[in-house]
């Protein structure tokens, strides 16, 4: 799979508000490297409330970092799922690192 990199510290918006990718880790698990995406999100815009947290998003284990660019010149990098048995352990160190409770893997 492909993982566009988003351009840190500005925000998206989005249907119910903004999120805002801050910063990538390189997580390392089992011998192998795993992205994360630590951001914040602001829902501002839904019918059901507002509110905002911060969020860590995992796309994968890294295969190739940066390999190439896309049309709108961000890289992108090829990337593998996280097995189902290791996303708890991975979760784990993100909570203890970040601090972050809310944390997706694709």
């Amino acid at each position: 799979m492909n993982y566009v990199h988003q351009k840190l510290n500005e925000d998206v918006q989005s249907i119910s508000g903004t999120y805002t990718p801050l910063k990538e880790l390189h997580i390392k698990h089992n011998d192998r490297e795993v992205l994360c995406v630590i951001g914040a999100a602001v829902v501002d815009t839904a019918c059901c409330g507002s509110g905002n947290f911060a969020y860590a998003t995992v796309p994968g284990y890294i295969v190739g970092l940066k390999e190439k660019t896309n049309e709108d010149g961000l890289p992108v990098s090829r990337i593998e799922p996280v097995e189902e048995d290791s996303k708890r352990e991975i979760a784990q160190m993100i909570k203890k690192t970040e601090g972050i409770q809310n944390i997706n893997f694709w």
